[in-house]
């Protein structure tokens, strides 16, 4: 029943002591903060099995004409594809 070994969980945090050590050299704070939030974005996507480009790509395609009370709707949980 219990795993000899812990990858799985040692691949599960992986990404997040990377992007930690990769944050040490993004030059300054807010452009830390930024790469961390778009980080953060993408494993929205992936938590939710949305295609984190295909979503990138609407979101900025769409972003333009969107209303600013409604932009919560382009988040990776709200997000529904533009028809």
């Amino acid at each position: 029943m219990l795993e000899i070994d812990n990858n799985l969980a040692a691949n599960a945090i992986r990404p997040i002591a990377l992007g930690r050590k990769n944050f040490l050299f993004c030059g300054t704070h807010e452009s830390a903060s930024r790469g961390a939030l778009i980080s953060s974005l993408f494993a929205t996507c992936k938590l939710h099995n949305i295609d984190p480009t295909e979503w990138a790509m609407d979101v900025m395609n769409r972003i333009d004409d969107h209303p600013i009370r409604q932009i919560d709707s382009l988040l990776p949980q709200f997000w529904k594809p533009a028809p």
